[in-house]
């Protein structure tokens, strides 16, 4: 009960990648009759498997499927906007409480972390390709200084991203447009969320990312990236993100083997960090987080078994 209004319980796994959020939320889900959401914005594309660490495998417990939901929902060629993603939340987590389960948020976007949580109220505009080319061509800051004339619009946007950045300049200028509609998603069931942010040290959390890094290019991580060649034109490749961004790289031969491995592991190091920098500012912007070391399981179990015998 929050408010005199009966709230239901969610659970939010959250940290940055490499540090094992999906195995324990699938762990979490399997103990207490739950259903995973991903809050990802690269896994609710199709086909990007292996690139955006979807790990399905992990879903498997005990020869039973933990459900999942935001994930394999779009198309690659298709834009998939935070609008879409917020409808898509509220559709499955009312789902999920209605039969009776408890949802477990996982993922590592803070925008849609942080976006699902608080109710953002996105406005929805349809895509701009011309305007978005054109954009795409500005460097960061002057893009940082368009965006600053809608404060609203910026203040929800994940600085550290250019595609974010020209994405809510986009929306700003639609919607000053008469373009955007006014926000008509389904309306999202209370929530008491539990917030588990996951961390581990600078040189642990490093040492996994290379090896994981490694092991998605043996499991197949160049053939995915031809195939998505072959789907789209290359500057929608990049914007799927580093991984793809840097096998292409070395597909077109812009980069030897060595340097593109070396290349995205330093850049996905600084996408940690970046991440870690968005879940931290969440805790100033109002919402709690309950921090515990990826392998510290016992303050993990604490912290859902208190959690849901409240």
């Amino acid at each position: 009960m929050k408010d005199g209004i009966l709230s239901h319980k969610c659970i939010t796994v959250c940290g940055s990648t490499a540090c094992g959020k999906t195995h324990i939320a699938v762990d979490i889900a399997s103990r207490y009759g739950g259903e995973i959401i991903s809050a990802d914005s690269r896994q609710v594309y199709r086909t990007l498997d292996i690139g955006s660490g979807k790990d399905l495998c992990e879903y498997e417990v005990n020869g039973h499927t933990i459900p999942y939901h935001c994930i394999d929902i779009a198309e690659p060629e298709s834009v998939f906007t935070l609008y879409q993603y917020l409808n898509e939340f509220n559709r499955s987590c009312n789902d999920i409480i209605t039969r009776g389960f408890l949802p477990v948020v996982a993922g590592g976007t803070g925008l849609y972390v942080e976006g699902a949580l608080k109710e953002y109220d996105v406005p929805h505009a349809p895509e701009n390709t011309e305007l978005r080319e054109r954009l795409m061509k500005c460097g960061k800051d002057e893009l940082v200084g368009m965006l600053k004339k809608y404060p609203d619009i910026c203040a929800k946007t994940d600085l550290s991203s250019i595609k974010r950045i020209v994405r809510s300049i986009e929306i700003a200028m639609e919607r000053d447009s008469g373009v955007v509609r006014t926000s008509d998603r389904e309306k999202l069931l209370p929530l008491e969320s539990l917030v588990i942010g996951i961390y581990y040290e600078r040189e642990v959390l490093h040492s996994r990312i290379r090896q994981r890094l490694l092991s998605r290019l043996e499991d197949g991580m160049i053939e995915e990236v031809e195939k998505l060649i072959a789907r789209v034109p290359p500057e929608r490749v990049r914007m799927f993100g580093m991984e793809y961004a840097h096998v292409a790289a070395y597909l077109w031969k812009e980069a030897s083997y060595e340097e593109m491995v070396e290349n995205l592991y330093q850049s996905i190091c600084r996408l940690a960090k970046r991440q870690m920098t968005w879940f931290r500012g969440m805790e100033r912007r109002g919402l709690a987080v309950h921090w515990a070391e990826g392998d510290d399981k016992d303050r993990i179990d604490m912290l859902v078994k208190n959690f849901m015998e409240k």
